[in-house]
């Protein structure tokens, strides 16, 4: 026979209310209580009925995680912890893949509005303005998570990119590189490109002409295509920044095919840290992001903003670290 709340509550020595509540993932229990019922449901095998629980309350229990596509690579880490997080507040996720660039957003922007899911997180590169504004008009509580972007009716859990940026130019620079090229998305306008620039002028140096190239996405190939130009000029750069890890596996594979060594010739850094980029022949170096708090910022967030729709809107910002690995070792 299933075991039922009151079981549980007797077992643990509390109230049913108390039983619910933990169940429920409601913040204000106490860790010692919060320990007892939740060793009392494993000892059990407690399962919470999910479709009463919905009759009851309204809410599904589930949260949306809304990803890129397959063909833009995201920290690899990111999913599994906002499972982990949103698992120990009584939250099933469900994994949603934005639509490619090439296609219309309307067919996704239904779907968003039909999602059965008490909130929805959004992964910042994939979070036009009217996919926030569809979700926040059908009631859906919306966290922004990781990226730069501003939005005015959502939570946010950001990373400092401009930092970030900053970060991994003054490693290029404390590397012995001079002539530091960027490869990124619009990169006169991005707070990347703000950061590249701020770590050159307190170095004494200017970008040299034609070292700064755009990418239409964050993909291998856009890299590959941007360091071959890059690396066919007569003055070449002897770095390049790029700003996700994705770009960077493109471009040390253009400099391979250009008969370059890295970094012997050439020395590439990331911002992203990728698994792929942890086995890559060199290992690249990155900017790697603290992915555990991500996920456990953005699961308060919009777990807060479930139970407090009201609430004012919060913003916070993730923290990161320059990993140096054999891209960028010193000449």
């Amino acid at each position: 026979m299933a075991s039922t709340l009151k079981d549980v509550a007797r077992l643990a020595g509390v109230s049913v209310k108390t039983v619910s509540n933990v169940v429920n993932g409601y913040p204000h229990v106490s860790a010692d209580v919060r320990r007892r019922v939740d060793a009392a449901v494993a000892q059990l095998g407690y399962r919470p009925n999910a479709f009463a629980r919905t009759l009851r309350t309204g809410r599904t229990g589930v949260l949306a995680l809304v990803l890129p596509g397959a063909d833009v690579p995201y920290p690899d880490d990111l999913a599994r912890e906002v499972v982990r997080e949103a698992g120990s507040r009584g939250y099933r996720v469900v994994i949603e893949q934005a639509p490619p660039d090439d296609e219309p957003a309307a067919p996704a922007l239904g779907d968003a509005r039909a999602m059965p899911v008490d909130g929805v997180l959004v992964s910042a590169p994939v979070a036009p303005s009217e996919l926030v504004e569809a979700l926040t008009a059908a009631g859906r509580p919306v966290v922004l998570v990781g990226g730069e972007a501003r939005h005015g009716r959502c939570d946010q859990v950001t990373i400092d990119v401009a930092r970030a940026a900053e970060d991994a130019t003054a490693h290029l620079l404390g590397a012995g590189r001079r002539r530091i090229a960027a490869i990124g998305a619009y990169p006169r306008e991005s707070p990347r490109a703000d950061g590249y620039h701020r770590a050159l002028c307190r170095a004494g140096l200017a970008p040299v002409p034609g070292h700064r190239l755009p990418a239409s996405r964050h993909r291998r190939a856009d890299g590959y295509r941007a360091a071959r130009a890059l690396l066919a000029q007569p003055e070449r750069p002897d770095a390049i920044f790029c700003y996700s890890d994705a770009l960077a596996i493109g471009a040390m594979r253009a400099a391979f095919d250009a008969g370059l060594r890295v970094p012997g010739d050439v020395a590439v850094i990331g911002i992203g840290d990728i698994e792929e980029g942890r086995y890559s022949r060199p290992t690249l170096s990155t900017v790697s992001i603290d992915t555990a708090f991500l996920a456990r910022e953005a699961v308060a967030r919009v777990a807060n903003r479930i139970d407090q729709p009201d609430a004012a809107f919060a913003r916070v910002t993730a923290p990161h670290t320059v990993l140096p690995r054999e891209s960028t070792e010193p000449r």
